[in-house]
């Protein structure tokens, strides 16, 4: 696999902060993390853009990953994902949004270009600042909050003990979906993975 067309940006959404790390909303932070671990790369301050970023390539000689965390909380996303596109020459069609998604059921990744936000804030922000939203998502399902809980409530709380025995294999599963996504391309990922 060559990188001729150049690199792909992949954005985990989240929220910065020890605080927030355990949430719903900050699934995306959880994947990124996971593939940088994989590509051997370490998470830094972005010297232009408020962004950790970390950087390698996927494979012997594969194409190169630019993976970044936003840290203007999740409804400033947008700014940052701007500003290392722009530097990195990327193009909106090779960047990878991995966020949460109420309207899929907890233990569910999706994988869609474009399309509207569903009230995702994180999602609103990128599709203002790239202009555009033609885009790649990987939406992990976090299913609807239970009775009458605010949506807004239930993505800032952290996973339940329950959910939590399987996370570790689902943010395995999206970091394989966004790798799936650069390798083959956005429908034969949703071939292979939207079965189960």
């Amino acid at each position: 696999m060559t990188d001729e067309a150049g690199p792909w940006l992949v954005v985990g959404l989240g929220n910065p902060g020890r605080e927030y790390a355990g949430n719903r909303h900050n699934v995306g932070f959880m994947v990124a993390d996971l593939l940088a671990g994989r590509l051997g790369a370490r998470f830094g301050r972005h010297r232009r853009v408020v962004a950790e970023v970390a950087e390698g390539r996927l494979g012997l000689g594969g194409p190169k990953l630019v993976l970044a965390k936003p840290l203007t909380y999740m409804n400033l996303s947008g700014g940052p994902v701007a500003g290392l596109a722009q530097f990195h020459k990327i193009p909106p069609g090779r960047v990878i949004a991995v966020h949460d998604e109420l309207d899929i059921p907890y233990g569910q990744v999706r994988v869609k270009c474009g399309g509207g936000e569903g009230g995702h804030n994180g999602l609103r922000s990128m599709s203002k600042s790239l202009g555009t939203k033609d885009y790649v998502r990987v939406r992990f399902g976090v299913g609807r909050p239970p009775g009458r809980q605010d949506p807004a409530d239930f993505v800032l709380s952290d996973f339940s003990s329950v959910e939590r025995k399987e996370l570790e294999f689902l943010v395995d599963r999206a970091a394989d979906v966004v790798e799936s996504v650069v390798t083959r391309g956005v429908e034969p990922t949703q071939n292979l993975y939207h079965g189960g």
